[in-house]
């Protein structure tokens, strides 16, 4: 395990660092709506500083003019971002209405909330829409709670949409392809420090990679360390998986009784001190 992975404070997201101001947000926001608005004053982070849901944090989180935006960036699928977007809700709104009387006659106004995750994995997606019903395990006809979430794909070739308002989302994910092409081909390390440069060369995110330059190198250090960590993770699933199978097959030929003992080890490919676990393990009869 690198040191990196054990220092938890660099698994904050650059993609968070980059978009956690007024103005970034708001150009974020103008792009995806198609408005023009100027005054960033108007907008609110709300981004949860700490969720306390699974640990987890979301990426950010703002109002404005009356509706809430949770935001996340995400690299790889994931079929349950409307479960967290709920607990990312829950925990926002009870933030909001802390000091009110929820037991009051007075009814509570809250902003009403738009889910959006952008994608830039490696994997191809299609834009859509998560359904927190998709979830349930019993379908009802009439849902008493749902909740949408909206999938933007904002890998280099797609949402030119929000590309042409929103020069900083475009940079983001030139930095994000060049730091992913690059990996592929020399050590991460080396990888991340000539994206970093080139960037700066090439007026992209120039501004803020000079002031942050070492703390980016870390962050993006952490999380494809942690991309990595996830995908041998997934990998030794697929293995357990496959052990399990046949550990299944040789309790079943054991059970059978037809099969010598040196043909099951031959069939299944396993040794006699393997064998011999797996018929004292539990079910093996």
């Amino acid at each position: 395990m690198t040191e990196l992975k054990a220092n938890r404070q660099y698994k904050d997201r650059v993609f968070r660092m980059i978009f956690n101001s007024r103005e970034k947000l708001l150009e974020l926001y103008n792009a995806m709506n198609g408005t023009d608005y100027e005054s960033a004053e108007d907008l609110e982070i709300v981004t949860l500083e700490n969720a306390i849901y699974l640990a987890m944090r979301n990426d950010l989180a703002y109002v404005f003019h009356d509706e809430l935006f949770l935001y996340e960036q995400q690299s790889s699928k994931n079929g349950n971002m409307p479960l967290r977007c709920l607990f990312y809700v829950s925990d926002s709104y009870s933030r909001m209405v802390r000091t009110q009387n929820l037991y009051g006659s007075r009814q509570i106004k809250i902003p009403a909330p738009t889910f959006v995750v952008f994608y830039n994995g490696k994997e191809k997606i299609e834009e859509k829409e998560l359904l927190l019903s998709e979830a349930y395990t019993k379908k009802t006809k009439d849902l008493n709670l749902e909740l949408r979430v909206k999938i933007w794909n904002i890998n280099l070739g797609n949402s030119e949409e929000i590309y042409r308002k929103s020069r900083t989302m475009r940079e983001y994910m030139i930095f994000v392809d060049k730091a992913r092409r690059y990996s592929e081909g020399q050590p991460l390390d080396e990888a991340i420090e000539r994206t970093v440069e080139e960037c700066i060369q090439e007026n992209v995110l120039r501004d803020f990679l000079l002031e942050n330059k070492a703390e980016v190198k870390k962050m993006c250090l952490y999380e494809y360390d942690e991309e990595q960590q996830r995908k041998w993770d997934r990998e030794e699933g697929r293995e357990d998986g496959r052990e399990e199978e046949r550990n299944r097959m040789v309790k079943m030929l054991l059970r059978q009784g037809i099969l010598s003992d040196e043909k099951i080890m031959e069939v299944a490919e396993i040794s006699e001190e393997e064998l011999n676990r797996i018929r004292q393990s539990p079910n093996s009869k």
